[in-house]
């Protein structure tokens, strides 16, 4: 308990050397867990446990629920970030290059980089030192990841995508596809469909021809990539997502965006090319945001918002299309209320007639 405190710059109340060997929800909690029990709803489950030692919110009474030990945190959820980063066990990958990957001799491996089994290197790539590269990976020619880089197994690093330090990719993530760019030979429905805002189109049948990607990825230091996600490479210029940034599983980032600072996505994102997305940007599961649009710094955009067009720094927005929060809550309102004045209104008609009728 006493190394976790001051991992949390923290003090132990009660007793500080009382070991622990991972954590646990209150109420499945062993002796050797410590509970992670961070608001008073949370702590109830204490009793129904065997934890002795907890993680608590600032103020609680931590003896009242019997434990011989306690941490408090003025914001439990960061401790919990320092908590679980140190009692986290790893993946278990072995260290050294295994015999059965495939590193060409004209890439370049810094200090301690250790290769997955069924891994490809391709010539020309650089891997930072300390960077772990699971099995079943691939990077491409003259791809380049900073120091301290973790692949987890099944990621694909396209040709000359440039990621920075500390980067983390989780399973199946893509990083450099070719962008999903194509043309017609001559002007073609989607061309007509937007020309016309939506009326009808007489566009002939035409084959789709590629646009093929030339312009790679570039990635920011401590950024992390969910499982399944994909990021395109740009046509021209570069895909770019600055430091910071984490994007969740299944997420889809096309040609040509570029991300700003510290965004968080949530699961099921999928931006389209050439969007430009600002610094600190929140973005809830299964936003969708169109092509070719702005979204200022700081905005929020909650679960499943559609953003059709450009956003303001600072706006929360909620809805399809997305709007202010708050203007979309009372248009949801307006819209609940509706089969109710419209009764009102027949109500309304039926007595007029009658009116008239007496008349």
């Amino acid at each position: 308990m006493n190394e976790i405190a001051r991992a949390l710059g923290a003090e132990v109340l009660g007793k500080g050397t009382l070991e622990i060997d991972s954590v646990a929800e209150p109420a499945e909690a062993g002796p050797r867990d410590l509970a992670i029990a961070m608001k008073p709803e949370f702590a109830a489950g204490l009793p129904k446990g065997q934890a002795r030692a907890a993680l608590l919110w600032e103020g609680a009474d931590w003896q009242a629920f019997g434990l011989e030990a306690a941490v408090m945190v003025p914001r439990p959820r960061m401790g919990l970030a320092s908590v679980t980063s140190m009692l986290d066990p790893g993946w278990g990958y072995e260290p050294g290059i295994s015999p059965l990957a495939q590193v060409s001799p004209e890439a370049e491996l810094g200090e301690g980089v250790s290769v997955g089994a069924f891994t490809f290197i391709a010539k020309g790539a650089k891997i930072g030192a300390g960077s772990v590269i699971g099995p079943q990976c691939y990077v491409g020619w003259d791809a380049s990841l900073g120091a301290g880089a973790l692949l987890h197994a099944g990621v694909k690093i396209g040709p000359r995508a440039k990621i920075g330090a500390r980067f983390t990719a989780h399973p199946g993530a893509v990083i450099g596809g070719d962008g999903f760019s194509f043309v017609t030979p001559e002007a073609g429905s989607v061309e007509m469909a937007r020309s016309s805002l939506g009326g009808e189109t007489d566009a002939k049948a035409q084959a789709w021809v590629r646009i093929h990607s030339l312009g790679a990825v570039e990635i920011g230091a401590d950024v992390e990539i969910g499982c399944n996600t994909t990021v395109d490479a740009g046509t021209i210029r570069a895909t770019r997502i600055a430091d910071g940034c984490k994007i969740d599983n299944q997420c889809q980032i096309g040609h040509n965006v570029t991300v700003g600072r510290d965004c968080l996505m949530a699961s099921g994102v999928a931006v389209a090319g050439s969007t430009r997305i600002g610094n600190n940007v929140v973005l809830g599961g299964r936003v969708g945001v169109s092509d070719n649009v702005f979204v200022g710094d700081g905005v929020v955009a909650a679960g499943a918002s559609v953003i059709l067009s450009n956003v303001p720094a600072g706006r929360v927005v909620m809805g399809y299309p997305a709007v202010k929060m708050d203007s979309h809550i009372e248009s949801y309102k307006a819209l609940r209320r509706l089969p109710r004045l419209l009764k009102q209104v027949a109500d309304l008609q039926k007595a007029v007639f009658k009116s008239g009728q007496n008349d």
